[in-house]
């Protein structure tokens, strides 16, 4: 089994309506890859492009939520919306649990109605921000490198409330400094290791283990420029090469997989798309025992959430 902490397929289907989440070949995640791959729990992201208008966010954060709905669940009765641990040991042996995340909290501006509606529509996992600055906090690659706002902390404070993970992916360092010292629930969906690739969405070694005190989860990603810096070269051994490395720091119970799929362009040799799990549980085969392999690609997500 396989618990992916996070996929952009909304984004793609919000910005063509005409893929089929069936097999369409433009998507990296679909129902069939999902289920060839034996995915358990698939988290999507609601991820706004920055193009769409400050007014217009929240309203395409609802078009995503409803294509997620219409596209997604409904139309295939084996995937099974998934709000918590209960919903997933629910699943029959055949049937992929998906899950609604939001990534960056550009969509809800300065409203805590806004992120309060989103959580009673499902969403499990909100992250701050994406790149840049918003009125949470400073992302990753905003100059400044500003931490949380007042708001931020309502916000994270919240979160903790409503049992709700707090993602720090894609923060700035004094941001994620800010919001681990105050969040309850807090993971890294799709960060890999600053160590082996020194990328501004890379993850320090004392961060890595801050996080890890606090109980939380990194997920290795796929993205090739968070994997090596020679991106063009990136492949399943170097997933392997992040992966021992937060193993390394005592995380063997705190890591997982956050792939990014369809958040990317160019993919790892050997991971072009959701089918290609095969190959990653076939090489973590080779390196790890059964019960490590399942941790990984499953069960610490799983033991990590909240509710």
């Amino acid at each position: 089994m396989i618990f992916d902490a996070h996929c952009d397929a909304l984004m793609k289907l919000w910005m063509d309506r005409s893929l089929s989440f069936h097999d369409g070949q433009h998507l990296h995640v679909t129902f069939s890859a999902l289920a060839e791959a034996k995915v358990k729990v698939q988290c999507f992201a609601i991820y706004i492009p920055e193009n769409v208008p400050e007014e217009a966010r929240f309203t395409v954060a609802l078009e995503m939520i409803d294509l997620f709905f219409e596209r997604i669940i409904d139309r295939f009765p084996l995937m099974k919306f998934i709000r918590s641990k209960r919903d997933i040991d629910a699943l029959e042996e055949n049937e992929i649990g998906a899950m609604l995340t939001l990534e960056g909290c550009d969509a809800i501006g300065t409203s805590l109605v806004k992120l309060k509606t989103l959580l009673r529509l499902g969403v499990s996992s909100v992250g701050l921000t994406w790149n840049w600055a918003n009125a949470v906090a400073d992302g990753a690659w905003e100059q400044r490198g500003a931490g949380l706002t007042e708001f931020g902390k309502q916000v994270v404070q919240h979160l903790n409330e409503a049992k709700r993970w707090v993602d720090v992916s894609h923060l700035s360092e004094k941001a994620f400094w800010d919001a681990l010292e105050i969040a309850q629930f807090p993971i890294a969906s799709h960060s890999n290791t600053y160590r082996f690739c020194p990328h501004p969405r890379n993850l320090r070694d004392e961060q890595i283990r801050a996080l890890m005190e606090k109980n939380g989860m990194i997920g290795i990603t796929f993205v090739p420029y968070f994997l090596t810096k020679e991106s063009e070269r990136a492949a399943i051994s170097d997933v392997l090469r992040h992966l021992e490395h937060v193993c390394s720091l005592g995380g063997a119970r705190h890591v997982g997989f956050g792939s990014d799929f369809d958040g990317m362009e160019e993919t790892a040799k050997g991971l072009e798309n959701a089918r290609c799990y095969v190959n990653l549980v076939n090489e973590l085969q080779k390196h790890y025992s059964e019960e490590e392999v399942e941790r990984f690609l499953f069960r610490n997500f799983y033991d990590h959430l909240p509710q």
